[in-house]
């Protein structure tokens, strides 16, 4: 029963999520559903990615917390546009559903942005379970989190596109093995685009911002 039940909540979120992915094409927003542990740099990556973009880019962000807003009230000082769902009120679910976002969408003027980043719940596992409509997943895996990961949150790394490696400041203090990390997430997704950065420091951020105005421009001929 439990199974029947799990099945039914999946089908209906993925119906929800094919209308929010026609939303946003409709209105030519290319959307990043952005995932990973707590404490992983997810809203310092978005931080960062933002002040290289917005002046080529009208970007716009919601935030996903269990509680607080504290995440929006960093963005919001970057003066753009940002929406929070806290999933407290629902059952302090651990991840994003497809009409929360929509909804959070929605509240936003569409029509005056053109990326759109959502930061789901700190978590590794249920956020990948369900489809936000994004048009693409993006994980974020720090450094100290070790090397293991991958292996043992496999499906958070079949379901997204791009690997971030943050924290890469860290290196020299760590004994992190970064090949070890790459490895492993390749084994589990063979086709996962992996860039090295560093939010602290800006390291590696060219090749996320070139692999970002390719897919826009690939999405939208732009």
């Amino acid at each position: 029963m439990e199974i029947n039940i799990l099945k039914k909540v999946l089908s209906a979120n993925d119906a929800v999520a094919e209308t929010t992915k026609l939303l946003f094409l409709k209105n030519k927003v290319f959307s990043i559903n952005l995932m990973g542990s707590p404490g992983s740099g997810k809203t310092a990556v978005i931080e960062r990615t933002i002040k290289i973009l917005k002046n080529k880019f009208r970007i716009g962000v919601i935030e996903g917390d269990i509680f607080s807003t504290r995440d929006a009230e960093r963005i919001s000082k970057l003066n753009v546009p940002v929406v929070q769902i806290n999933t407290g009120p629902f059952g302090g679910d651990c991840h994003l559903e497809a009409g929360w976002v929509k909804d959070a969408a929605q509240s936003l003027n569409l029509k005056k942005l053109d990326l759109l980043f959502i930061e789901n719940v700190g978590n590794l596992v249920c956020p990948a379970e369900f489809d936000t409509g994004a048009d693409k997943n993006v994980v974020v895996l720090s450094l100290p989190e070790g090397e293991d990961k991958p292996l043992k949150y496999p499906l958070m790394f079949r379901k997204s596109q791009v690997m971030l490696l943050n924290k890469l400041d860290l290196s020299n203090i760590l004994k992190t093995d970064v090949e070890t990390i790459l490895i492993n997430a390749g084994k589990v997704n063979p086709l996962l685009s992996a860039f090295k950065i560093s939010a602290t420091t800006g390291e590696g951020f060219n090749l996320w911002i070139d692999w970002l105005k390719t897919q826009f421009s690939g999405k939208f001929g732009q």
